[in-house]
């Protein structure tokens, strides 16, 4: 693991660098990326980098310097052989007064770059109670403010699944804590829109561009209750890429079925020309 803070790479990613009032830490106002490194590059960087550009602005925190932001992917990326890895960038409003009104410092910007192990091709997942409020202020941005989903993936890791599901405040199927559904009635793939309020993920904008010509796949709302009755479940995420999901709470599915099967070919064949580097 290899850390970058605002322009400096560090010589342990223990430093202490963070100041206690920066107020990632005291209110969680930041915003973030991951992206996966594939034999030692990052996969669709532009995309997650634009991501992380409107997630800011739609924080209100500003703009992030994106050129020193891909200086320090290449800092934490450099001597390193990472066959599968992530990078985690995180941008924060920086150092500022305790309760909720933000400072005048300047951004707080990190970057970290580690090996990892790929996640299994078969998972299974459990379905919460807990909406996600499509109408909120952060609807659709990808902030740090996270204690809800560390909560619901913990649910799901003492329920030995590896992700929860959650609805939307009108009880249709939203997405993951950190990744997004799609499932298969008959012979089509289906993900729920981003009205439903699901982040916009990378990995979900591609599976419905590179499935568009050789899959029926559709973006269409229904209630949560579709995965009781679903033909396949598929979880998709910058880790998991085309995840086949076995288990939805206590209901067994084939996995991988072949509509997931065909979209993970589809996947493998797509991704090896790489993108966006």
């Amino acid at each position: 693991m290899r850390t970058w803070f605002n322009g400096r790479l560090l010589q342990s990613p223990d430093e202490r660098v963070v100041s206690p009032l920066d107020h990632g830490m005291i209110v969680g106002d930041g915003v973030f990326e991951t992206i996966q490194i594939s034999d030692n590059q990052p996969f669709a960087l532009t995309r997650h980098l634009d991501r992380l550009v409107r997630s800011a602005e739609g924080l209100g925190i500003g703009k992030p310097d994106i050129g020193a932001i891909r200086e320090g992917i290449a800092a934490t990326m450099e001597g390193q052989d990472i066959g599968f890895g992530r990078i985690r960038v995180t941008v924060t409003s920086g150092p500022g007064p305790l309760g909720s009104p933000r400072g005048s410092e300047g951004l707080t910007q990190v970057v970290i770059a580690e090996p990892s192990t790929r996640p299994p091709d078969v998972a299974s997942i459990v379905t919460v109670p807990w909406p996600r409020n499509e109408r909120g202020a952060l609807a659709g941005l990808k902030t740090t403010s996270y204690a809800e989903n560390a909560l619901m993936i913990e649910h799901a890791y003492a329920r030995g699944a590896s992700e929860s599901v959650l609805p939307n405040t009108a009880g249709m199927l939203c997405e993951g804590t950190g990744s997004n559904v799609f499932y298969v009635v008959g012979e089509q793939l289906v993900t729920p829109t981003l009205a439903a309020g699901p982040l916009a993920g990378v990995t979900r904008a591609l599976v419905l561009q590179w499935c568009a010509g050789e899959i029926d796949v559709v973006e269409r709302d229904a209630p949560i209750d579709v995965l009781r009755t679903a033909d396949e479940v598929i979880l998709v995420g910058t880790t998991r890429d085309v995840q086949a999901i076995a288990k939805v709470d206590d209901r067994e599915l084939p996995a991988p079925g072949p509509i997931t099967r065909r979209a993970q070919e589809i996947w493998a064949r797509e991704a090896a020309k790489g993108i966006d580097p």
